[in-house]
C-alpha cells in the first residue's frame, strides 16, 4: 500500500477501522468499513463502530467466527461476521434508547450478545466479556 493510499484511507474510516486494519490487515479493514455503513445508521457511527471494533478484539475468533457470531444463517466470512455483529450491535442500542437508557450500554448489550450462563458457554468465560469489550472501547476512542 502506498502512502497516498494509507493517507486516503485514514481520511475514509470509520471509528475503530484502524484497530481492525492492524489486527486483521486491509481486506478485513475494508469489509469492517462496509459492515458498519450498511449496519450502523450515519449518527450512531462515531459511538458504535468502536464497539463493534472492540467486540472482534474481545472476541478474537479464528477464520469466520471472528466477532463470536454463532448464528446458522451466518456465512463463515469475515464481512458476514462484521455485518451481523453491526447490525446486532444497532439493534441492542435502539433497545437500549427505547427501555429508557437505563445503565450503561455495553453492560445492556453484553447481556443478550454474550450472556453468563449460556448454553454456549462451558467454561464461563461470558462473564469477562463486558470487561473487555469496556476495555477496547476506551483504547480506541481515545
Amino acid at each position: 500500500m502506498t502512502m497516498l493510499q494509507y493517507a486516503l484511507l485514514l481520511m475514509l474510516q470509520v471509528p475503530g477501522q484502524d484497530a481492525i486494519l492492524q489486527k486483521d490487515g486491509q481486506a478485513a479493514a475494508e469489509a469492517f468499513q462496509d459492515a458498519i455503513e450498511v449496519n450502523i445508521r450515519p449518527e450512531c457511527r462515531d459511538m458504535l463502530a468502536p464497539i463493534v471494533a472492540a467486540i472482534r478484539y474481545a472476541e478474537n475468533g479464528g477464520k469466520g467466527k471472528e466477532y463470536g457470531i454463532l448464528h446458522p444463517r451466518v456465512k463463515p466470512t469475515y464481512r458476514s461476521q462484521a455485518g451481523w455483529c453491526a447490525a446486532t450491535v444497532q439493534k441492542n442500542y435502539d433497545r437500549w434508547v427505547k427501555a429508557g437508557s437505563k445503565g450503561e450500554f455495553i453492560v445492556f448489550l453484553g447481556n443478550r450478545y454474550c450472556p453468563v450462563g449460556a448454553e454456549n458457554d462451558p467454561n464461563g468465560l461470558n462473564k469477562n466479556w463486558t470487561k473487555n469489550v469496556r476495555f477496547y472501547v476506551d483504547k480506541f476512542t481515545k
